[in-house]
């Protein structure tokens, strides 16, 4: 899921265009990216990761974020985190692996 598109449901939920179970129904059908750094293999990598996280465009962090800024209520983030870990186990179960495991690709 891209960037936008996070941020474009997320608008219409605010703006009652769609309802949270409508936003939670696309988000258990996406392929999330991982916003997982990778473990580090050298010291170099180690040191990078030692700056502040990131934001991972089109990932969970663009949800968690909108929750931060008050865009989100404890409920509605609830319900969406419990859609994204449901798409993500869903794909854990077709593959075998957890995204992101092992690698740094964004997929």
């Amino acid at each position: 899921m891209s960037a936008s598109e996070v941020a474009e449901l997320l608008a219409a939920l605010r703006a009652g265009r769609l309802t949270l179970a409508e936003v939670a129904e696309r988000f258990r059908r996406v392929q999330w990216p991982s916003s997982r750094r990778p473990t580090p293999t050298t010291y170099a990598e180690l040191a990078d990761q030692q700056d502040v996280d990131v934001d991972v465009p089109g990932s969970f962090d663009e949800v968690t974020a909108a929750y931060d800024r008050g865009a989100l209520t404890s409920d509605e983030y609830r319900v969406l985190s419990d859609a994204v870990a449901a798409a993500i186990d869903a794909r854990i179960r077709v593959t075998g692996t957890t995204p992101g495991a092992g690698s740094d690709s964004q997929e």
